[in-house]
């Protein structure tokens, strides 16, 4: 990395801390529900997030635990459990880092703009389902799939009865969260306040002061970056191939995605764009580092990243202060980490969500092409009833198929 200027600096340090801010709930949220645990998401966020900066070939990427990583690890887990996780990231990061020495970067990053769209749609959707839990205040129905999940712990609520109280914090988080900015836009104050901060805070003290019975996230650990090679049982690997090659996938494809997205927000010119290939070798890495020491496989966030862009990074210094100020939370701030409702990390990943989800920008596809279109809706479609894997592979395949018989039907007819 350049020597940064002062000024740059300082810059680079204001995006950190703001990145830091909105990647807490997120990590937390996301570790919960892989299957794991808030430290779990927390020490991938610190790991991840400050190694694949370091080694990374993005400018803006922010890496750690992500909604689509989640929805990949939740039947891993459910089938072989939390212990298959040290195995299955050293696997998957491996892959990644083969997949960056052959040079197959700018390969992946072909993925037709189509087919992202559709699996960006797909994942926006299993991450809001995958909060009904926490929502309502009750296990998980059993299962490993997304729709049957939702509909299972709903049926199980409805006969249990719903805890209103913990669904009240849930509506008061997805409020605040998207009530606030305009609110605070009204001020005309010009520094950043991140709104799921905002809700986090208001929700806690809400619980807390009025003495509403609704689980909190726990106890969370002040060591972080805890070894867990020890767990290793290469005795899993020829069950663990499949899943960690769909891991180390989405790794790739999504870490690229997000990074090819900072340089267009930032408005890169196309000689200084991210380098792919270094970008997956720092990627891999980051994967393996953090399931190494306990916490889960790692990609490059778009959310987190296009805060980072948002609020004016420089370079890659920036995410190593996100990963930094979230290692100082965890070392100092645990106790008042712990004291989070888990409605209000439920809320927060619903607007995500929904942010993810990007209404506006869906249309505006579904207007192009019919063929565009239909792909964008089977992937999306086949990402929620699958798998994230399924549906980028049945989207490729079918936007190859739609434009091979397009330019037969326009050589037919010269």
């Amino acid at each position: 990395m350049k020597l940064l200027d002062t000024k740059n600096l300082v810059r680079d340090a204001i995006a950190g801390i703001t990145v830091a801010i909105v990647a807490l709930p997120l990590a937390l949220g996301f570790g919960i529900t892989s299957g794991m645990s808030a430290a779990a998401g927390l020490t991938t966020a610190i790991l991840a997030g400050f190694v694949a900066a370091l080694l990374g070939g993005s400018r803006f990427q922010v890496s750690g635990p992500t909604g689509a990583m989640t929805v990949v690890l939740v039947p891993i887990i459910h089938s072989y459990g939390i212990k298959a996780i040290p195995l299955l990231g050293l696997m998957a990061g491996l892959i990644v880092i083969v997949l960056a020495l052959i040079k197959a970067g700018p390969f992946i990053n072909r993925i037709p703009w189509p087919v992202v769209e559709g699996f960006t749609v797909g994942i926006a959707a299993v991450i809001a389902l995958q909060q009904i839990p926490l929502a309502l205040g009750i296990a998980k129905h059993a299962g490993d799939r997304s729709i049957p999940i939702a509909v299972g712990t709903i049926t199980d609520a409805l006969k249990s009865g719903i805890q209103w109280q913990t669904l009240a914090l849930v509506v008061l988080t997805i409020l605040i969260k998207f009530i606030f900015p305009q609110l605070w836009k009204k001020t005309h104050l010009t520094f950043h306040i991140p709104a799921s901060a905002v809700a986090i805070v208001v929700v806690t003290l809400v619980l807390h002061v009025f003495s509403i019975k609704s689980s909190t996230i726990g106890t969370i650990p002040r060591s972080i970056g805890t070894w867990s090679g020890g767990l290793l049982d290469f005795g899993l690997i020829q069950h663990l191939l499949l899943p960690a090659a769909m891991i180390a996938a989405l790794c790739a494809i999504e870490s690229l995605l997000s990074a090819r997205v900072a340089d267009s927000m930032a408005h890169v010119p196309i000689t200084e764009h991210f380098n792919t290939n270094k970008e997956l070798l720092g990627q891999g890495v980051a994967t393996v580092v953090a399931s190494l020491f306990g916490g889960m496989p790692a990609t490059g966030a778009i959310a987190r990243t296009s805060v980072n862009v948002r609020a004016h990074a420089h370079s890659k210094y920036a995410s190593v202060f996100h990963a930094l100020v979230l290692l100082l939370v965890a070392l100092v701030a645990a106790p008042l980490v712990s004291a989070i409702p888990s409605a209000a990390i439920a809320g927060v990943l619903i607007g995500t969500s929904y942010r993810i989800l990007n209404p506006v920008s869906i249309m505006e596809s579904l207007r192009t092409t019919k063929a565009d279109a239909a792909v964008l809706v089977v992937t999306a479609l086949t990402t929620l009833a699958i798998d994230l894997i399924w549906g980028i592979g049945i989207g490729i395949t079918l936007f190859l198929a739609l434009n091979y018989g397009k330019r037969n039907a326009k050589n037919a007819s010269i």
